[in-house]
């Protein structure tokens, strides 16, 4: 249990809330071209970057504790750094260094792995998002993960893999696939071992939701790769192919489940005896297939008998719920959230986003921690999502969360509030460029809302994001949009960006006597200490500077 924050001297806050406004994927575009951000009627954004505090903040790479600068940032660690007012190394990191060092090939879960795939008729099999996008997954951990099992004289292997087109370019599925069957070929070459791709499907489509948003998606990926049910085809290649010649223009995230078999029945179905690793790191996408795997009694789908299996995830998933029971690489040990400084103080809280970014303003900023830290002090309100293409309502549930903020705001039972707008990342990630631009407008227009709330109420506005997306749609080559070769149009980008995203702070009143801090370089991790100093505490000490010096 943390101590309370002490109160900053001479300053004790405003008389209405701080809001937090987190516009997902909304970043800072470094060109003209597919910058949506740049395209939108924003007029409320243009208008917050005149009248406040105003910088821009680093939210991929180092800042967010990924390997390297190359690496984008994404709404989970972007979330984690937010909340906890730190930099922790994150999952990636985390598993690149248990793979260097061989700590995940000797500890515990591994072994068990090891010895379930190793006896007599047993498979070993691996799922996960087949890509370099480090997002998710990385495709070579896949390939340390089976040569490290051919080494163990693991027998039978299969891998049944979720294509991207997301952390991706969208339509890039077939280099990974041909990669991963390159090293397989590589490692059955010897004849000791029968390595091979059972089944797959895009990652939208097959296994991997998030927040019960649709159980269907994780039945489908079930029946794929534990039950060997889905389109059959001679190879993986062939199954991408096909889907793209009946369904032109599809995108790799939206390709169906399929299923390779060899000599007329499936090549590789979870059986009673097997092993299974589930080698995606990041959590979101992986918690509902992992409780399909384990979870007792189970009712989110008809699973059929379950098969038992020695099931172990890259990582534990949930730290508070223990999903996966059996995990491979320890995940960052997240603690002194802002959340647990609030609550220890006695601080009311507000959190809300719609279903797809729920658990970002919840369990990710808390520090991968389910639940609350005070049934008392804090309420958490859940928008429940559509269940329909974000290209068809790019406004999503933008509207309804800014009722319950501006309600919220108006009541001022809650000192500090916290909201994501989905919009710029989920429609972003569709690739429809008039899409991303109406989400734009969409979260500009619920801004305007809760600017003009935050003034009525006389609290402060701080709004930022989580990382780029939405300012960065096309793949750009020395300056200029890369073409298409078979459509002659500029090839779209789904993946988020590496670019900064905007911070502004609005003290309509001028209460705070906020300015722009000494500070310089900060990330995103910034907005914890930027929002308790606004609230009237001093931040703790280890925490990355504010933005703004205040009082």
């Amino acid at each position: 249990m943390v101590e309370p924050l002490r109160r900053l001297a001479g300053y004790g806050g405003p008389r209405g809330p701080v809001v937090l406004l987190i516009m997902d994927g909304i970043g800072i575009g470094r060109h003209p071209a597919g910058d949506m951000v740049r395209a939108a009627h924003k007029p409320t954004l243009d208008w917050l970057a005149a009248h406040s505090i105003t910088d821009r903040l680093q939210a991929h790479g180092v800042a967010v504790g990924m390997p390297s600068d190359a690496d984008m940032g994404n709404s989970e660690v972007g979330h984690n750094a937010i909340g906890c007012g730190r930099v922790f190394a994150q999952g990636a990191r985390l598993v690149n260094e248990a793979i260097a060092d061989g700590r995940l090939f000797r500890g515990r879960a591994w072994r068990e792995v090891i010895a379930a795939a190793t006896q007599p008729g047993a498979q070993l099999h691996f799922i996960g998002l087949l890509s370099d996008g480090n997002v998710h997954s990385h495709i070579d951990h896949l390939v340390a993960l089976l040569r490290a099992a051919k080494a163990e004289r693991v027998r039978r292997a299969r891998v049944h893999v979720l294509l991207d087109g997301r952390d991706v370019p969208p339509t890039s599925a077939l280099i990974y696939v041909d990669r991963l069957e390159a090293v397989l070929a590589e490692l059955n070459a010897d004849g000791t071992v029968d390595y091979a791709i059972a089944s797959g499907g895009g990652r939208m489509k097959v296994t991997m939701d998030r927040y019960e948003a649709n159980w269907r998606i994780v039945e489908t990926g079930w029946r794929a790769h534990v039950c060997g049910d889905a389109e059959a085809f001679p190879s993986a290649r062939t199954a991408i192919e096909t889907f793209r010649a009946r369904t032109p223009g599809v995108l790799d995230q939206d390709l169906p489940a399929f299923v390779i078999h060899r000599d007329g029945a499936p090549v590789g179905p979870v059986r009673d005896g097997d092993a299974v690793v589930l080698f995606n790191f990041r959590g979101d996408r992986a918690i509902e297939i992992s409780r399909a795997f384990e979870e007792e009694p189970f009712d989110k789908f008809p699973r059929g008998p379950r098969p038992n299996v020695v099931f172990a995830g890259m990582m534990e998933y949930d730290g508070d719920l223990h999903i996966p029971k059996r995990y491979l690489v320890e995940p960052p040990a997240i603690d002194r959230t802002m959340g647990e400084y609030l609550a220890a103080t006695g601080v009311r809280q507000l959190a809300c986003s719609e279903t797809q970014k729920f658990g970002h303003v919840t369990y990710f900023f808390n520090g991968n921690r389910s639940g609350k830290f005070s049934e008392e002090l804090e309420d958490y309100v859940e928008v429940p999502s559509d269940r329909v293409p974000f290209e068809e309502r790019p406004w999503m549930k933008a509207a309804e969360i800014t009722d319950v903020i501006v309600r919220a705001i108006r009541e001022n039972r809650h000192r500090f509030i916290r909201l994501n707008y989905a919009n710029g990342d989920m429609v972003g990630h569709t690739g429809v460029l008039p899409a991303v631009r109406i989400a734009v407008e969409a979260v500009d227009l619920c801004v305007a809302r809760v600017v003009r709330a935050v003034q009525e109420a006389a609290g402060i506005l701080v709004v930022s994001a989580d990382h780029g997306n939405a300012d960065d749609m096309l793949e750009i080559k020395n300056g200029e949009p890369v073409t298409d070769p078979v459509t002659g149009q500029p090839k779209v980008k789904t993946a988020h960006s590496l670019n900064p995203v905007p911070v502004h702070v609005y003290d309509p009143t001028g209460v705070s006597r906020a300015r722009r801090s000494a500070a310089t370089g900060l990330g995103i991790s910034s907005l914890a200490a930027t929002c308790l100093k606004l609230l009237g505490f001093e931040p703790p000490e280890d925490y990355t500077p504010s933005i703004v010096d205040v009082g």
